[in-house]
């Protein structure tokens, strides 16, 4: 039984990495007045990224360096999109998760001899208690690594950033009357486009931590939907960084019980089970968009002068 615990609790945790930074960027974004649906594009590109990177340098850590510069020079497209030509920021993020998958496949042809997925990443992350499980043998059934507490560091950050200091409390004006912050002489469009490069740093990050602490290369379908998981999150979150962690250790927890009810002698079809992630998604965008309030701009192209 206690084994069974900590191995749910260590698939949940491990699992909600990538959604948690994605979900992080896409709070950051929407805050700052500029909707993100294009986070599983990012994550995509950085996904590949990290794994090449990891691959060809030797170190998972520069490969999440990379795999956030990615996500976030792809971040700047759509920031030049919806902010500069105020283009339908929805389309602008449909148009980015066209780009991001196809141009890792692209990229991965290209460095990996045609090939669409690349080879392993040889190096792996530190594990958390590596250094005190053979002191506690509990601790060994607890396969945690470096990516769950950078993960948790990453919300502690934005949560002080955000509530704490006056470059947050700027941020979540942008959201709310983007006019008021200009007026005080505060750049609405430079702000915006720092937020949403952020946003494409963290989904960066989030894409490789998939293929360097989870599945240690990059497929096709080594994202498969968790950007837009990560959104849910946003929403079911109500866009406050923790809100948004503990969505995130929800789905988490959801794969997790898919791992442990598919596993051998199950009688229920993988198939079945892979879809309920995705089942708890679209579930919990029907009971809780209607209830979460968004920021009032976000969406909104500003422009100079209104009101």
């Amino acid at each position: 039984m206690l084994n069974n615990l900590l191995f749910i609790l260590t698939i949940t945790f491990i699992n909600s990495v990538p959604l948690t930074l994605a979900a992080l960027g896409g709070v950051i974004c929407e805050k700052s007045g500029v909707v993100n649906i294009g986070i599983e594009g990012m994550m995509s590109i950085g996904a590949f990224t990290g794994a090449a990177v990891g691959y060809y340098t030797g170190s998972v850590w520069l490969g999440l360096i990379f795999a956030g510069l990615a996500g976030g020079l792809l971040a700047l497209l759509h920031a030049i999109a919806s902010i500069t030509f105020q283009a339908d920021q929805t389309v602008s993020g449909i148009a980015i998760n066209l780009i991001g998958p196809g141009l890792a496949m692209f990229l991965s042809r290209i460095f990996f001899a045609g090939a669409t997925t690349t080879i392993p990443v040889p190096q792996k992350f530190p594990k958390i208690f590596s250094s005190l499980a053979n002191k506690h043998e509990i601790l060994n059934n607890i396969n945690l690594d470096m990516t769950v507490p950078l993960s948790f560091s990453v919300v502690l950050i934005t949560w002080f950033v955000m509530y704490k200091t006056k470059w947050g409390l700027r941020i979540r004006a942008l959201g709310e009357h983007p006019a008021a912050v200009d007026s005080v002489g505060v750049s609405v469009y430079r702000t915006r486009y720092i937020c949403v490069a952020l946003s494409g740093i963290l989904a960066g990050i989030g894409g490789a931590s998939v293929t360097l602490a989870i599945v240690s290369q990059f497929t096709p379908s080594a994202i498969s939907g968790q950007g837009f998981i990560a959104l849910a999150a946003v929403i079911f979150g109500k866009w406050k960084p923790f809100g948004a962690y503990f969505a995130c250790l929800f789905f988490g927890f959801a794969q997790a019980l898919v791992v442990l009810i598919g596993g051998e002698g199950s009688v229920i079809s993988s198939d079945l089970l892979m879809m309920l992630p995705y089942l708890l998604t679209v579930l919990i965008l029907i009971l809780f968009v209607g209830r979460s309030s968004a920021p009032k701009a976000s969406g909104k192209p500003y422009q100079r002068g209104s009101r």
